[in-house]
């Protein structure tokens, strides 16, 4: 009779097979996905490819279908039904993108960084302050693409106020400039919470007695760094756009991205000044923690200085030689300890008067 494979091997056999990725369906990523004709919503749900071809069927509208975290095989089937780039697709997998602004044939893709402010207790406390994202929007004549990194970049309610406005979705160029003064927005709400805690923190370091940390100056000057690199070179493309950089921003929407640019402007104002005034801060927290030390010094000083009174009397006293003075005298004893008590006093209220005690 045959035997039986054992256990062990049987379960050897299992590890030695290569592992085989489970294939994940695009509905997985895809967050929404609309048709929009006259500014409102066809109803029913929608794949892409249905959704192009009733849009270039009908000659009129466009397709906005969001994305969340797709990977490189999900994505390629968007990207091949509305021909997006592929080095633009490459960008919108891997995220990690400086915003900016692309423009392949007829498709635009702009990059831009979502923030998010993360609310603590105390800024002298806190361990993260800012959070970042990403948005990547894929422009065509009849279609928006959004590809989302991070779970606070969320646009659902950015399409919910366009459907409740249909006067406004005039077509992607406008989804495009709803997503933009979206984020912009964000940014100047994050900047209120920061400026908060820089006038908290601020106060804290010029306050008698504080023990803040230049740590906690530190951390705040790198999450506003962070705030800086989502900002700063987000001005470029908003400018292009304003300009008339491609001919799928209409005249009417131009204006509008012009505004935006003024709102970041404004940011970025504001990040600078953030930046700086840390620095003083940092500069400020140093000097006092030299001034502190300063005193610790100055304190430690005094003290060895009148402990060194009774050590050298006590040292010179404790040398057991036979011929010293008032070895034989009743009141020596006492006379020696007086003598150690009120050079001690004296020194302690002449490094009292002077402030180093």
């Amino acid at each position: 009779m045959p035997s039986l494979p054992s256990l062990g091997g049987l379960r050897g056999r299992a590890q030695d097979r290569p592992s085989v990725p489970v294939p994940v369906p695009l509905s997985a990523y895809v967050v929404d996905c609309g048709v929009y004709v006259d500014g409102k919503r066809l109803p029913g749900r929608w794949s892409h490819t249905d959704a192009v071809e009733e849009v270039r069927k009908r000659g009129e509208g466009f397709v906005w279908i969001g994305l969340h975290e797709p990977d490189e095989e999900q994505i390629q089937g968007v990207a091949d039904t509305f021909g997006l780039h592929e080095l633009a697709v490459e960008d919108a997998v891997h995220a990690h993108q400086r915003p900016k602004l692309e423009r392949y044939d007829h498709t635009l893709f702009m990059v831009l960084k979502t923030v998010r402010y993360i609310q603590n207790s105390s800024p002298d406390t806190a361990n993260e302050i800012v959070e970042s994202g990403e948005i990547m929007v894929f422009l065509g004549r009849d279609f928006v693409v959004t590809v989302r990194h991070g779970n606070h970049s969320g646009l659902a309610a950015v399409r919910r106020e366009l459907e409740e406005e249909p006067e406004r979705l005039t077509g992607p160029a406008a989804v495009l400039y709803s997503i933009a003064d979206h984020v912009v927005d964000n940014y100047l709400d994050v900047t209120d919470h920061i400026e908060e805690d820089i006038d908290q923190m601020e106060a804290l370091v010029f306050q008698p007695r504080s023990r803040i940390s230049a740590d906690q100056i530190y951390l705040m000057k790198r999450e506003v760094l962070e705030l800086r690199r989502a900002v700063m070179p987000l001005a470029v493309p908003l400018r292009r756009l304003a300009e008339g950089y491609t001919p799928l921003i209409p005249e009417q929407v131009r204006s509008y991205f012009r505004d935006v640019d003024d709102h970041l402007t404004e940011v970025s104002e504001r990040v600078i000044n953030f930046d700086e005034l840390l620095t003083t801060l940092v500069n400020a927290v140093l000097a006092k923690i030299t001034l502190q030390q300063n005193s610790d010094m100055r304190k430690l000083a005094a003290w060895v200085a009148i402990i060194s009174v009774p050590t050298m009397v006590v040292g010179v006293y404790g040398m057991n030689f036979e011929h010293m003075p008032e070895l034989q005298w009743r009141y020596g004893y006492p006379m020696v300890i007086a003598v150690i008590l009120v050079v001690c006093l004296t020194l302690y209220r002449i490094f009292r008067r002077n402030q180093w005690l």
